[in-house]
């Protein structure tokens, strides 16, 4: 009996380190995310700001055209470019922040078996 009370007492322990560790990761993940996301929002109001002195200072109607063209095709690869870095931190962050629960998981599953 005092066994299986310190098993159960032993995962309990394993539990808790486990969930402790991966609100680490998620804690460390989410900071990650938010610094991104700052530094994004920066660069997109830095070239925003360029694009509207840019326009301003256009002769024509082409050159305001070509101006916006330009702007719409680096905005737009840029926009792509940090989606796809956020998936991989997404991506990253859960495989992080899991990985300790699924060691617990797995050793629950054998103790079952």
């Amino acid at each position: 009996m005092a066994t299986n009370f310190d098993e159960f007492q032993k995962f309990g322990k394993e539990q808790l380190e486990a969930a402790t560790t991966a609100a680490a990761s998620l804690a460390k993940g989410l900071q990650t995310i938010a610094a991104e996301a700052t530094d994004y929002s920066k660069k997109s109001l830095e070239s925003n700001s360029a694009f509207f002195e840019k326009l301003l200072g256009a002769n024509s109607l082409d050159s305001a055209i070509q101006i916006q063209s330009e702007f719409a095709k680096t905005s737009y690869e840029g926009f792509v470019a940090q989606v796809t870095k956020f998936s991989e931190i997404y991506s990253n962050l859960a495989k992080e922040a899991f990985k300790p629960v699924e060691g617990v998981i797995a050793k629950a599953q054998s103790a079952a078996k």
